[in-house]
């Protein structure tokens, strides 16, 4: 089997610094949640072999709470919730728009206010209940 084609990856740096840094960390400000918040909504599209939520060391933008940053694009996103997931999902992963208000200022980034491509996403597939009788999955 070939490895997976990732359309993009998502890192969210999960560092730990001791609790006297100056800067925090983002782990001890909800990163780990935020990167469970991914990986649920977009299994909940079933865009997750498309797209790649993956732990980071530090990013060094901690001082912005919890920093991830989009690739290809290079957006960096700062003071990232566990509630901001959806818009970041629904605007830039799929619908292929920068979340402005997010974004780290200053930071580098390729492109304009738009991401690469908008991805497509899946039909959801009927589900077998156990009887033979596909039935279609509840959507949330």
């Amino acid at each position: 089997m070939p490895p997976p084609s990732y359309k993009r990856h998502i890192f969210v740096c999960v560092n730990e610094r001791p609790p006297s840094h100056p800067k925090g960390c983002c782990k001890h400000k909800g990163a780990v949640e935020v990167r469970e918040a991914f990986k649920k909504r977009l299994g909940e599209l079933r865009i997750k072999d498309l797209v790649r939520p993956n732990n980071a060391g530090c990013l060094d933008q901690c001082e912005h709470g919890v920093a991830i940053v989009v690739y290809p694009e290079q957006v960096w996103y700062g003071g990232v919730t566990p509630g901001d997931v959806d818009e970041i999902v629904n605007s830039h992963i799929v619908g292929g728009r920068y979340v402005q208000r997010l974004m780290i200022p200053g930071q580098v980034h390729l492109g304009d206010e738009t991401a690469s491509e908008p991805l497509e996403l899946r039909a959801p597939q009927a589900e077998d209940d156990g009887d033979g009788a596909a039935e279609p999955p509840t959507r949330p």
